[in-house]
Parts: structure tokens; sequence; C-alpha cells
């Protein structure tokens, strides 16, 4: 048993074409879901962030875990790209469980990194949140729906998506890919996301000064450690983000 992920919903996408469907739409290859979770994206025409879940294939179907506040216009959004498929989507009642430590019958291993440990989707009831799950995510720099990852602003390479496993650069079309396969192969990222030093305390987006300039935007803290947008060429020596100090050791 786990923790209940109370801010996720599962939905189930049905049909034929329902592999081929998501394959044209997401950022990772869908092709092989059964017995595995794989994380993707889904962005708009531009090339920016709308919206990131996990797949997995169950009972020749595919479910689809994605935060609550981000579920109907997805949901919206899939249904505008179905057409004519043979494609159903719906939400389901199951739970969305995670955990540390052995995973239970029918969990499946976080595939953004190790330290995430696993996720299970089932009618059983979970245990409250205990998990201190930011600052795992602060040590490693994983960026969290609606905080780092802003709907039509980020772009997937500059959050770090290449090393959570949540591109694949080999698939083909996908809704963005141009955009993303131009910053993957024709430029070097100025900008992202990393795990910075923090010395006092400051609000997730506020601005972090690098003298008179802005150098990016300080997100999740936990402890002495945040995780912050920078502009690379800016972050130099120690920085200012209200009346915390941040320093970065890129």
């Amino acid at each position: 048993m786990g923790e209940n992920a109370e801010d996720r919903t599962a939905l189930r996408i049905s049909g034929d074409d329902r592999i081929h469907f998501l394959q044209g739409l997401v950022t990772t290859d869908v092709t092989a879901l059964e017995g595995r979770l794989v994380y993707a994206a889904l962005l708009t025409p531009q090339g920016k962030y709308l919206a990131d879940f996990f797949l997995t294939g169950q009972d020749g179907a595919v479910l689809l875990d994605v935060k609550t506040d981000l579920c109907d216009a997805l949901l919206r959004r899939l249904n505008m790209y179905k057409l004519r498929a043979d494609v159903a989507i719906e939400k389901t009642d199951l739970n969305v469980q995670r955990g540390l430590g052995e995973p239970p019958d029918g969990a499946l291993p976080d595939p953004r990194h190790p330290a995430l440990g696993w996720r299970l989707y089932t009618r059983g009831e979970g245990t409250a949140p205990q998990i201190d799950w930011d600052a795992i995510r602060v040590e490693h720099c994983i960026p969290e729906s609606g905080i780092e990852l802003i709907a039509e602003e980020t772009f997937i390479l500059e959050a770090g998506f290449d090393r959570l496993n949540g591109v694949n650069h080999r698939k083909g079309c996908y809704v963005g890919q141009e955009v993303t396969a131009r910053m993957k192969h024709k430029t070097e990222l100025r900008k992202g996301l990393v795990t910075v030093e923090i010395d006092g305390a400051a609000p997730p987006g506020t601005d972090i000064r690098a003298g008179e300039k802005t150098a990016g935007t300080l997100f999740t803290q936990s402890g002495d450690h945040a995780i912050a947008y920078l502009r690379f060429d800016r972050a130099k020596g120690p920085m200012q983000a209200g009346d915390a100090t941040i320093r970065w050791n890129g």
C-alpha cells in the first residue's frame, strides 16, 4: 500500500486506434506500454508545454495519470485531436498511489528518477501523504506541473525532459516536435531549471536578480536548496530573490 496521490486523476483511453493516436501527439514512444510506465507531455504546436502525465497499458487500454487541475483541459485537447479515430477517453475511479521502498504487486517504477519510487493504479485506498516529495524533487531537480512547468510557457528541454525520460528524439512526429528537435540539435540551451543553494526564503515565482539584471525565477524550496529557472550567462556569483541569497554551482 502506498500514499494516496490526492491531486491526480487516472483517465482510460480505449479503442483500436489508441496507440496510433497517442504516438502522434505525445513526446514519448508509446508503442510498448504493457507492464511499463512512461512519462510524456503534450505540447502546443509551438513546442510549449501544456500537460505532463504518465502512461501505461492495462486490460487492453491505456491509463493516463495526470494532475487533476490539468485533467479537464487535457481531455478537451485530446478530444479535439481525436477526429474520427477509434478512441474513447473517460475518467476512471482508480486511485493513484505512490511510494518508496519495496513496491506492492502491480506497482511500476516512476520513469523520471529512481528516487521517486513507484506508482500504482488501484481501487484500494492508500495512506495519507507523509513523504516529503518536494525534498526529493529539489534534490534531483524534478519539475512539477503548475509550479516549474507552466502551461504555454515552458519548453520541455529547458525543464530537463531529456534526463527525465520524457522525450524521445527518434520516435517521429508529434505535436510540437519540430521546435523541440530544433532546440535539441541546432541550439545550445542558455536557460533552464537547476537546483540552487538558498539562504533565506522567498515565494515561488520571485525574480532572481544578478545585480541590476534579472537572472531567473525561484520555484520550489526545501531546506537550503531550491529549484530555479536561470539564464546561465547571468547566473554568476551570489544572486538575490527577494530577501534570499541564491548561489548556483553550474
